[in-house]
């Protein structure tokens, strides 16, 4: 009955173990995981209430052939500033994620295709930690 009870007691705590590590993997980090789409997008950026005064903000505009996503990290939060696409090549914003949070993300769109941008802070400094070119079939 010792080995069974001592089993019982092991998987339980492999399986709630394995389930808080799989839980910050998926992207379900200590802030959410909230995606605003274009018409929600408000003009200025959030501010976490609970931010130590004396962290610095850290601006940083990631620009590649969609357009120019807008980052800032205050410390390990990151927030989504702006999204500007390349409207003049067709490029759109889809979606952005202002924050604050662990990471944020942006979607621009052109015809068929899409691009993914995924930025968090490491060590106060924006950092792509993704990006993701997807296309649609013409069907």
């Amino acid at each position: 009955m010792a080995w069974i009870a001592a089993a019982v007691a092991l998987v339980t705590i492999g399986v709630i173990t394995v389930s808080s590590v799989g839980a910050s993997i998926r992207g379900r980090g200590p802030l959410g995981n909230e995606v605003i789409r274009n018409a929600e997008i408000s003009e200025g950026s959030v501010q976490p209430s609970d931010l130590p005064s004396d962290v610095p903000r850290v601006e940083q505009r990631i620009t590649k052939e969609f357009g120019t996503f807008v980052v800032a990290c205050e410390g390990v939060y990151a927030f989504g500033v702006e999204a500007l696409p390349d409207t003049a090549n067709g490029w759109r914003t889809v979606s952005f994620e202002p924050g604050p949070d662990d990471d944020v993300d942006a979607v621009f769109s052109n015809g068929n295709r899409s691009i993914e941008i995924e930025v968090f802070c490491n060590r106060g400094r924006p950092t792509i930690s993704d990006l993701e070119f997807n296309s649609l079939s013409d069907d």
